[in-house]
Order: structure tokens, then C-alpha cells, then sequence
């Protein structure tokens, strides 16, 4: 299960992130609204959780553009306020859960798992190109039927790169997503051809079609097959 989550105090995303990991979910981060915004309409989540106080763009504008945008992804809002117009504004715009700050982890991740019973899994949990399978429950990658072993950063980099299907992606973003802020470009710059070089000998993507086709001077990109 993918869900993102978007609060703008650093502490406490970190907090949420880590402890959801721990439960095995994967976790994507936004600390503005309309990096949150962007990113709900970059990759398909299972569930957002959206704070309504964010600099930039606030949760309730995020969550009507998202909604208006045709995203039905279950969305739990959370805020510091106690105020009942809070709680029926985020409703009325289309939220499905409402958790007043401070909040216990456990009570989150109650509210979570119930939602996830509610709503189930809003993307498909197997992502294709060609005969290449990644299975983001399992995080199985398969090819003609047999399992492939990736390194935990390679399983990442195709599993983004399969998220962004029929998109560009540039070395830069995709080793900030593998690497956080570990990622330094200067002393690093090399890594991402490294770890696509051993990812494709690993898919055995040596054919005269590559699934991880490389844009010069860009980045990667997977494709459908027909295209």
C-alpha cells in the first residue's frame, strides 16, 4: 500500500513516515500543499493524509483540486484546530476520515487500517511493462514467471520508474526519491547509471526493445509495450 503524506512540521513527517514504513507501507512525502498537490497527481496512492494549515497551498484547496481533478483516493485530513467548520469544510470538499492534532500513532494507524477495510487498495498492486511484473503488496519482481532478486534501491528506482510509466524521468529526481537527502550530486553523480547498468542486467533487459529505455542528456523512461 502506497500512501502519501503532506504536513509541513518536519518532525512530525518524519515521525509518520518511519513508523509507517515499519508497518510496511510505502510512504511519500510532501511539506507544502502544492508539492503535495503535484505529487497526488504524479503517482497513484492508496490513501493521502493531508494536513489543512500548509504553507504555499492550503489542505482544504489541495484537497477540492484534487477531488475536482477526478482523484478518489481516500483522503484523512488532519489539523490543529478543534473547530466543527474545520471538520464539515473538509467533509463537505471530500475528505473520508478527520483527525484532530495532537493525535496517538496508534489511533492514525486505527484510522488508517479502517479506511484501507473501507476503500481497499485504489491502485492495482501489479505494475506491467512487457513481461516485467512488479508487485508493489509483495514487492515481488517477476519476468516470464520467475522471481528476480533486487537490491532494495533497485527494486525503488524501477518501482518509481513504473509509477511514471509513459514519462520522462531525470537522473536528479530519481536519485532523490532513492536517496533522500543522502543524495549529493556532486560526489554522486555516477550512482544512477551504476544501478540502472545492474537493474537491466538483473531484468535481463538486453534486447533489441529495452523496458528502461534511456532519454541522452534526460533521464529514463518505461513505456507500454505497444507503444
Amino acid at each position: 500500500m502506497r500512501i502519501l503524506i503532506a504536513d509541513d512540521d518536519d518532525a512530525l513527517l518524519e515521525q509518520l513516515k518511519k513508523s509507517l514504513e515499519n508497518q510496511r507501507y510505502i510512504v511519500d512525502t510532501a511539506k507544502d500543499g502544492q508539492e503535495g498537490l503535484d505529487k497526488i497527481f504524479d503517482t497513484p496512492h492508496d490513501l493521502i493524509v493531508l494536513d489543512i494549515m500548509m504553507p504555499k497551498m492550503d489542505g482544504l484547496t489541495v484537497l477540492s483540486e484534487a477531488r475536482t481533478g477526478g482523484i478518489t483516493t481516500p483522503v484523512l485530513m488532519l489539523t490543529a484546530k478543534c473547530d466543527v467548520n474545520d471538520k464539515v469544510k473538509g467533509l463537505d470538499f471530500g475528505a473520508d476520515d478527520y483527525l484532530a492534532k495532537p493525535f496517538s500513532l496508534d489511533e492514525l494507524l486505527a484510522r488508517i487500517r479502517a479506511l484501507f477495510r473501507r476503500f481497499g487498495s485504489v491502485s492495482d498492486p501489479v505494475l506491467k511493462a512487457f513481461d516485467l511484473q512488479l508487485d508493489t503488496k509483495t514487492r515481488v519482481v517477476s519476468r516470464n514467471g520467475e522471481a528476480i532478486e533486487l537490491t532494495p534501491r533497485e527494486f525503488s528506482i524501477l518501482e518509481f520508474l513504473f509509477y511514471n510509466k509513459n514519462r520522462v524521468i531525470s537522473r536528479f529526481n530519481l536519485a532523490e526519491h532513492v536517496w533522500g537527502d543522502d543524495f549529493d550530486p556532486f560526489s554522486m553523480s555516477n550512482f544512477m547509471d551504476v544501478h540502472i547498468k545492474n537493474l537491466r542486467q538483473k531484468i535481463g533487459d538486453s534486447g533489441p526493445v529495452k523496458i528502461i529505455r534511456t532519454i541522452r542528456g534526460v533521464g529514463y523512461s518505461i513505456k507500454d509495450s505497444e507503444q
